[in-house]
């Protein structure tokens, strides 16, 4: 390997397999706390970069050793898409720099930079909002390549439609403009391809909007034992809520002040992201017809909420560290059978730190062309959580079971919360998936970045269980 010449120009850290710090290095930030062993995956060598020259200079190194280059903005990639074998792996989290032009409105930022607990306290000095991940230490990198599952995506939009442009790194180790006018097609890439981009976005450029002013929600909490009654209601209404209301359904159990969980719940929570008391009062009315409210343990009508206190909920929620099973599905068909097919995801789960969400994305809008094209009125996800590696097999089995369960009424997946190496399903439209194959051949095709982490990466973008 030609490397002594490479470590000495870095202005970043760079460290070689066996090198002293490089197991810190190579899976350190690796949000889930069950990783892959060294005997698994592996990258060959780790690049902390600190410049767009680090960049450039880490594509002629991959290209002259015959690595392959994986990136790390930082986010839960529940599967660590960025440990791979045979790869370059370059960490992104020491460029940090954004700006903001009062004269468009566009926010440009580093894939590094987490989308709540950065880029949102920097865009609400401005008054401006952009509606990227729930939990606040999420990067913005994965995220918008996935497509950007953000707040209110069933009435603001997908994070994706609004990046505008992006820099990217090309196998050819140019940095090049994408947008519109302009290298077209990795711009259509960009925004959904996920980590099978061909190219290292350097930089997003965000179209920004008016931030909200008076943020309200309701909450409604029942028993688990109540679930199936209340989400025939929930298929009932959702689609009449106003496009400033996000709605969820969350199976959890609370903790208490000592840190346990404790009993598990159901709770249906509406945020309606406004600028006045009288608009909430107006876009939460539906939820008052809910039937089941003479049930309900706790009912907080159009309260004053804070994005504060919720990003402190979603860190709750999910701690670092602790070893997940993540899976999530695109769910549409006959109510009815949606609502068994999902009823144990929310009624059974084995980890008392677990939890599922069901996201209302209806009325289903049509999207821009962009590679991001999988989506269904109704989301999705289980989280199990636990400290204790003896549960692992478990958790999986039950996962993989409780999943295959509602297979009839699986329409695919969202990116960010799967991992192909355990279970395999559709997440792009076919013309969509085609036309990015189109694309990574054209831009990459010495294979320069990595692909997909599959377990068969020849079935990628097929439910598993129509093979």
């Amino acid at each position: 390997c030609a490397l002594p010449i490479w470590m000495s120009v870095f202005d970043g850290s760079f460290w070689l397999k066996g090198d002293e710090g490089f197991e810190e290095a190579a899976v350190g930030r690796v949000f889930n706390g069950r990783r892959p062993s060294p005997a698994e995956r592996r990258p060959e060598a780790v690049l902390f970069a600190e410049s767009d020259e680090d960049l450039i200079k880490a594509v002629k190194l991959a290209k002259t050793n015959g690595w392959s280059l994986a990136m790390r903005s930082g986010g839960h990639s529940w599967a660590a898409w960025s440990v791979q074998n045979g790869t370059l792996l370059i960490d992104m989290s020491r460029l940090q720099d954004a700006t903001y032009d009062e004269a468009t409105g566009i926010a440009s930022a580093r894939p590094a930079i987490k989308g709540g607990e950065v880029l949102d306290p920097f865009l609400e000095k401005h008054g401006r909002y952009f509606n990227g991940g729930h939990c606040p230490t999420v990067a913005i990198g994965g995220f918008l390549l996935q497509g950007g599952q953000g707040y209110c995506a069933r009435g603001m939009g997908w994070a994706a439609e609004f990046v505008v442009a992006v820099d990217v790194l090309t196998a050819e180790g140019e940095i090049v403009r994408c947008d519109a006018n302009q290298n077209q097609d990795l711009y259509w890439a960009a925004r959904g391809a996920g980590p099978s981009f061909p190219g290292l976005v350097t930089r997003f450029h965000l179209q920004t909007k008016p931030r909200y002013k008076a943020p309200h929600e309701t909450v409604q909490i029942f028993e688990v034992d109540d679930f199936k009654e209340l989400m025939q209601w929930i298929y009932q209404v959702h689609n009449e809520l106003a496009p400033t209301v996000e709605l969820v359904v969350v199976s959890n159990c609370p903790i208490d002040e000592n840190g346990k969980p404790g009993k598990r719940i159901v709770v249906v929570d509406a945020l309606a992201l406004v600028d006045s008391k009288e608009e909430a009062e107006i876009a939460l009315a539906p939820m008052r017809k809910n039937p089941l409210l003479h049930k309900a343990l706790v009912n907080i009508d159009c309260g004053v909420t804070t994005m504060a206190e919720r990003k402190r909920q979603q860190v709750e929620a999910n701690p670092e560290g602790m070893r997940y099973f993540v899976d999530n599905i695109w769910v549409d068909g006959d109510t009815e059978e949606i609502i068994d097919g999902i009823a144990p995801l929310f009624t059974d789960l084995p980890e008392p730190r677990g939890f599922t969400i069901w996201f209302s994305m209806g009325p289903i809008r049509e999207l821009p062309d962009m590679a991001f094209s999988m989506q269904s009125p109704g989301y999705v996800a289980t989280y199990l959580v636990s400290e204790d590696a003896s549960r692992d097999v478990e958790n999986r089995a039950w996962l993989n079971g409780a999943m295959a369960g509602a297979q009839s009424v699986t329409v695919g997946q969202y990116l960010g919360d799967s991992d192909m190496t355990n279970r395999q399903v559709k997440f792009m439209a076919d013309e969509n998936f085609a036309r990015l194959q189109k694309v990574i051949a054209d831009r990459d095709p010495e294979n320069r970045f990595v692909r997909y982490l599959a377990k068969d990466p020849s079935t990628v973008n097929k439910n598993h269980w129509q093979i």
